[in-house]
């Protein structure tokens, strides 16, 4: 089997079908989640804060000197994408939570009993005239 061949196979297989949908759906969620973080819930945060925008928070390690520009340690990036990840993981939770109760209500629905087929219907009239013959 050539090498086109066997890509060719994997690349029309359903699976990784589904996980280039997944990955595609994953980023473009990913990307309204930080915007969500960024424009919507940090702005709060920081005026209850103190007006704090947590990427611009660093420390200096090393001045400006001439062209060179300054060494910083830029930990409020850090602290955005703490608070970006937990924000994400909160909402995936809460919809894999979501998905989860409505497959139990799907469960707990009982099914319609089916109606008994004709040969069942038949075997039932023969078990019934036969016990009235004894």
């Amino acid at each position: 089997m050539s090498m086109l061949q066997e890509f060719k196979e994997f690349a029309i297989k359903g699976n990784a079908i589904d996980m280039a949908v997944g990955i595609i759906i994953g980023a473009a969620f990913g990307k309204i989640i930080s915007s969500l973080v960024a424009d919507v819930f940090m702005p709060p945060i920081g005026v209850l804060i103190g007006g704090v925008d947590f990427t611009k928070l660093a420390f200096t390690l090393k001045e400006a000197v001439g062209n060179a520009p300054a060494v910083t340690l830029n930990y409020g990036n850090f602290i955005q994408a703490m608070v970006d990840f937990t924000i994400i993981a909160f909402v995936i939770f809460m919809a894999v939570k979501f998905i989860n109760s409505l497959k139990k209500k799907e469960a707990a629905v009982p099914a319609a009993p089916t109606e008994p087929s004709r040969e069942e219907l038949l075997l039932t009239e023969i078990r019934d005239l036969l016990k009235e013959r004894k």
